[in-house]
């Protein structure tokens, strides 16, 4: 069988689409593989000119005009042109879209913390003048815990709505993240790299540029020590413990590898399989009457360690099996789990191929 020909999709400005490149090389028997700027005027003529088998999606988290434009693009090249995309472009729809995922989990009655969105400033004044605080505000778009904030007065409530209607805005952190460790290492690793060094600086200058207006997000303020983050690529689930440093689960880097209970896979998967999600981490709350509550949902996302789960301090997987949970021991986060990712899509093209020449 011939090899796969595959489009990663990338914008320049963001360096993580190269972890499809590696993994592309590292499965250089079964696929080649072409790099496009998405973000380019040409993107349209280059890809159907590039008669490719699939697409490799890596959605910026940068601006929500960068994160509009992959939608539609991406949009544009699965429905109209017919080219699978990975992960799904539902998957990329949801994510980063904090207004967009609260309507379809609400829709796909998902159980998660009540979110409220106002276009109206009167509207939002009159929730945040009666709603009980802390609240959690906010904004479109932010990783790691950026655009947060949790508002512990109905003073600070109205606050932030006044700011962000009056154009002021709602911004989020941008530049290091401090709550991770290791930064005077990472520090180093940069500065001597000039290229890299210059590459992070235009990437905070244009996260930093990004305000919100004209809308507001609330959320319900979920007290917790720690959110689970689990995730599944393919048909493989793991699961770890996110801890809370200050007030925040998200960033931290702090992690807590217990054993994650079964019924929380049975969630995860009966999520997940509403909507045929292949590539997604979500980010699970435990409310004090022990329901699980999906606080975020990412078909990208960060890994900061080798695994993302251990199991009896073993790195692993769990798969079901005659519908019972098994854990496979082994490496299955290489590449920050993309090559996992890789081979599940190949699968899948395959299968159709296959399906095809029938």
């Amino acid at each position: 069988m011939r090899k796969l020909r595959l489009a990663i999709l990338k914008i320049e400005i963001d360096k993580d689409y190269q972890l499809w490149e590696n993994v592309c090389h590292e499965m250089r028997d079964f696929v080649e593989y072409q790099t496009v700027d998405i973000w380019r005027s040409d993107w349209l003529e280059v890809v159907k000119n590039g008669r490719f088998d699939g697409l490799l999606a890596m959605p910026p988290n940068i601006t929500n005009a960068s994160k509009n434009m992959y939608d539609e693009r991406v949009r544009i090249l699965n429905t109209i042109l017919g080219l699978p995309v990975f992960p799904f472009l539902e998957e990329i729809e949801i994510y980063e879209n904090k207004k967009y995922l609260s309507y379809w989990l609400a829709a796909n009655d998902i159980p998660h913390p009540k979110t409220w969105v106002f276009y109206e400033q009167h509207e939002a004044l009159d929730f945040v003048s009666t709603t009980p605080t802390p609240i959690v505000g906010k904004t479109n778009i932010g990783a790691s815990g950026r655009g947060v904030s949790i508002l512990k007065s109905n003073d600070e409530a109205v606050e932030y709505v006044k700011d962000t209607f009056s154009g002021k805005g709602a911004a989020r952190s941008t530049g290091p993240n401090f709550q991770k460790s290791g930064l005077v290492v990472r520090a180093i690793k940069k500065l001597s790299n000039p290229k890299a060094f210059m590459e992070r600086l235009r990437h905070y200058r244009v996260e930093g540029s990004e305000v919100q207006k004209d809308y507001v997000i609330f959320q319900e303020y979920i007290p917790h020590q720690f959110e689970w983050r689990c995730v599944r690529i393919g048909d493989s689930f793991f699961a770890h413990k996110k801890i809370v440093k200050g007030e925040k689960a998200s960033g931290s880097l702090i992690k807590g590898y217990e054993n994650p209970p079964l019924e929380l896979l049975d969630f995860v998967k009966e999520v997940t399989d509403k909507r045929r999600f292949r590539s997604q981490s979500v980010d699970i709350f435990e409310a004090a009457d022990g329901r699980w509550l999906v606080n975020e949902m990412q078909c990208t996302f960060g890994q900061s360690d080798p695994y993302q789960m251990l199991v009896d301090g073993v790195p692993g997987r769990y798969c079901l099996h005659d519908k019972q949970w098994v854990f496979e021991p082994g490496d299955f986060n290489k590449y920050q789990s993309y090559l996992l990712r890789l081979e599940y899509f190949v699968e899948v093209l395959t299968s159709n191929q296959l399906e095809i020449q029938r």
